[in-house]
């Protein structure tokens, strides 16, 4: 259960970080309903964090976490914001993949 709350938890960190894409595209009311979902993904993501970590080790839990955001935020900024997808970008994007599951793996 732990390890699916740390995923969320994850998810949600893609959210806060697209919120702030979407927020940076726009202005005024619109851009405070971004800033504004950017606040609650952000809680709710420190929320499933700690409690996440209530079980799992730190060191693990917050790797994964990180590596979940960063990995979904590349991919969303591929899809959503246009950027490129390079070679060497999903060559390291697929080792921070790999990088997350052996800590699964290892991890008790």
């Amino acid at each position: 259960m732990n390890w699916i709350l740390l995923i969320v938890a994850g998810l949600f960190e893609v959210a806060f970080a697209a919120c702030l894409g979407k927020a940076k595209e726009t202005t005024g009311t619109e851009a405070t309903f971004w800033y504004v979902g950017f606040l609650l993904a952000l809680s709710i993501s420190m929320l499933l964090l700690i409690k996440a970590t209530q079980q799992l080790p730190i060191g693990t839990a917050y790797a994964v976490w990180t590596g979940i955001g960063a990995v979904g935020t590349v991919l969303l900024g591929i899809f959503l914001f246009k950027e490129p997808a390079t070679f060497w970008r999903m060559f390291f994007i697929s080792t921070l993949i790999l990088s997350i599951v052996g800590l699964k793996v290892v991890s008790n």
